[in-house]
């Protein structure tokens, strides 16, 4: 089976790393020169809305999936005239629009922080006096790891702030007071089948995911597998799923979905009996879908701008390392860590190490 990926980036490049296993080939369209997931498979260099390039596609694969929700609905909706894709444009289209997502997660009767439409700085100044300060302000679309959004705290941040962000259309969300950010990823088959993994403890550093930890036994799984459940079967949904949650006073609150495997998910490489990009492909594919469950503790650290010298990040015992291969840059994502560790302690002694080789 040939699977066509719509993205070229690192969660493209572990697909096929998944896939391979499993007789599957790939092929990759990407605009990018430098995509790092052509050593993986076929790379079409076109823009992600050149109909000509994208019937290419169609023609050589049995199926499509995308690897981030920055591809535009209509290149699914288009693509799906000669091909099955998976998700569906429909699901593509709500998950990357925060205005969408948030209405939809509001009609499923999942808790949100107050929202507003801003189309305007005169919107974003009456949603501010509705909602209040401290707020956040984001670009409904095309945002990810803190980009293209704005944190109000002050009536002065207000001032000019539809502008700041590029003038287009936004969204306005209450502040919220989490104690914790978590994140659920899951996978829907095409008969509706669904697994969840376990629910996952996030640290952000300056919007970007730094570390995740896969808990155990959480109390809030259950309610977290309800909610995830209810966007999965109203979007119709095939594939894996990330939804990103805030811990708010024992409860959740909504933050945000991905629509495709998700930096989060990254421990199930080494830590889960089937790996997210695997059961990813299970998915799409139509194959059953693997074990979720946890083996042993896990957890992932990412390497932003640069990786440390491979051999110190191999030498720390329990620890992983999966290198990108892509250019290094500031800020960057390039590869990441993941450990698997007996016991908790362990698994805590192993992050520091591998913190302390980040910031050396």
């Amino acid at each position: 089976m040939k699977i066509g990926v719509i993205g070229g980036g690192q969660l493209g490049r572990m697909m096929a790393l998944a896939g391979t296993p499993l007789g599957m080939s790939f092929a990759f369209l990407d605009p990018a020169p430098d995509a790092c997931a052509q050593a993986l498979g076929e790379h079409i260099r076109a823009d992600y809305s050149d109909q000509a390039h994208l019937r290419q596609l169609a023609d050589e694969v049995d199926l499509v999936t995308f690897e981030f929700e920055s591809v535009p609905a209509e290149t699914v909706a288009f693509l799906s005239q000669f091909v099955p894709v998976y998700p569906s444009a429909e699901a593509l289209r709500i998950a990357r629009d925060r205005w969408f997502e948030k209405s939809m997660f509001k009609d499923l009767g999942i808790p949100t922080p107050a929202f507003a439409d801003i189309q305007s700085q005169a919107d974003l100044d009456a949603a501010v006096a509705a909602i209040g300060l401290p707020a956040v302000m984001k670009t409904r679309t095309l945002g990810y790891d803190g980009k293209g959004q704005k944190v109000l705290r002050a009536p002065a941040d207000v001032v000019g702030a539809f502008a700041e962000l590029g003038s287009v259309p936004c969204i306005l969300e209450g502040f919220v007071p989490f104690t914790g950010e978590v994140s659920l990823v899951a996978v829907r088959a095409r008969d509706g089948e669904t697994r969840f993994y376990p629910l996952v403890h996030n640290r952000h550093d300056s919007g970007v995911l730094a570390l995740s930890i896969a808990s155990t036994d959480h109390p809030l799984q259950a309610l977290a597998e309800d909610y995830v459940g209810r966007v999965l079967k109203q979007l119709d949904y095939v594939g894996v799923l990330a939804f990103e949650f805030f811990e708010v006073d024992g409860g959740l609150k909504a933050n945000e979905i991905a629509p495709r495997v998700h930096n989060s998910g990254h421990w199930t490489i080494e830590g889960a009996e089937c790996s997210q990009f695997e059961n990813h492909l299970r998915a799409v594919a139509g194959l059953p879908l693997g074990s979720t469950a946890k083996v042993g503790e896990s957890a992932m650290l990412n390497f932003l701008g640069e990786v440390p010298a491979v051999e110190k990040v191999v030498a720390i015992a329990d620890c992983h390392l999966h290198h990108y291969g892509k250019a290094f840059k500031a800020g960057r994502k390039v590869g990441h860590a993941t450990l698997r560790c007996q016991d908790m302690t362990t698994l805590k002694a192993r992050i520091a190490e591998v913190e302390a080789l980040i910031k050396a």
